[in-house]
């Protein structure tokens, strides 16, 4: 089905990590981050491989030491996505990894310490033309805000990211995007809206500290949905306490169900109910199992039988319509009969040689 509402963006600038664009009119790209210990520079570059199959644009890497810094310059030789490097704390290491190659730096100004402290990290990521994000979370906001404020709120977590953007201001650096987020759905919406209005860098958007897969995947959907709709953010990452590939995956059907962003399978299934015709839910699982490396977008549905099926299948590239006989739909149009024991074989064929013609 075509699209029957068209996002307008808010209007932000355009910064570069590595080759992939953020703001301006650029795509709103996925990220993820490891959650190996960046030490191990082999485990760490098998998932930041794992997250790049699943069609992240971005990786995020935590340096916590000097020793993490020096791994991190190993798993940046060896990788080919850009690498934004996680610091706290410690201005020394955010300037390590600069030198190292990392393409973003994500820090927070306030608990980097002392400005000439800032001022040496801005200085070496102007060196290196590399961006830096300003990263504002509500449970660690600055013991000042937190006395004026008793409590974190989006007026706190907004005057936090201000101060932060003053200081690369004071430092004429302009090449920054910024976040704030919290675990509270409403409040992080709040907080990025008055944001919004205030200044026109790039905005990455998250829920952090989600929870797990399904209440992680469900926060996020709301609070990114919320502002996604209203046209703010360029970047987005699910934070979930589960696989980082995971966050991948519902990023971007989150961006799917807003006709923001079309990768992979578009799949649209039915519920499934006494009329079904074939077991929906087994043959929905096995087939996105068997197409998680299809990263072009294609619109599939697979609907148990013929209340909605066929209007739904005549509105996808490939459609699945339960019945007596099940029929097969190609580009909206009857393409074969298929009995239920061959239904995962059939559609999967069907899906890659409709991507084989698209190429």
């Amino acid at each position: 089905m075509k699209p029957t509402h068209k996002i307008k963006r808010r209007k932000s600038k355009k910064i570069f990590v590595g080759d992939v664009s953020i703001g301006g009119n650029s795509p709103i790209t996925v990220q993820s981050m490891t959650n190996t210990d960046t030490c191990d520079v082999v485990k760490t570059l098998q998932q930041i491989s794992a997250i790049q199959a699943a069609g992240a644009d971005l990786v995020r890497v935590s340096v916590p030491t000097i020793t993490a810094a020096q791994a991190f310059k190993e798993i940046k030789r060896q990788s080919n996505i850009p690498l934004i490097a996680d610091i706290h704390f410690d201005y020394k290491i955010a300037i390590k990894v600069a030198e190292y190659g990392a393409d973003c730096l994500r820090i927070n100004p306030g608990n980097i310490g002392r400005e000439d402290r800032v001022r040496e990290v801005v200085s070496c990521a102007k060196d290196h033309n590399i961006p830096i994000r300003i990263g504002v979370n509500a449970g660690s906001l600055e013991k000042d805000l937190q006395k004026k404020y008793t409590e974190p709120t989006p007026e706190a977590m907004v005057e936090s990211a201000l101060r932060h953007i003053d200081i690369l201001d004071r430092l004429n650096f302009d090449n920054f995007k910024i976040s704030i987020k919290a675990s509270e759905v409403f409040m992080s919406v709040f907080a990025y809206r008055q944001l919004a209005t205030q200044i026109d860098n790039p905005l990455h958007l998250g829920i952090t500290e989600a929870g797990s897969f399904r209440t992680g995947a469900v926060k996020s959907s709301i609070g990114l949905g919320l502002l996604l709709a209203e046209g703010i953010g360029d970047t987005i990452r699910v934070s979930l306490a589960s696989n980082p590939v995971d966050e991948v995956k519902v990023g971007f059907d989150i961006l799917k169900s807003l006709n923001l962003r079309k990768k992979g399978i578009n799949l649209i299934a039915c519920p499934s109910c006494s009329r079904q015709k074939f077991d929906v839910i087994s043959v929905v699982n096995e087939l996105e199992s068997r197409l998680e490396d299809v990263v072009d977008p294609i619109d599939v549905a697979v609907i148990g039988c013929v209340v909605n099926g066929p209007g739904e299948a005549k509105a996808t590239t490939v459609g699945l319509t339960g019945g007596s006989p099940n029929l097969l739909y190609t580009k909206g149009q009857t393409h074969s009969k298929v009995d239920n024991a061959q239904l995962v074989d059939v559609l999967e064929a069907q899906i890659r040689n409709q991507l084989n013609q698209s190429i």
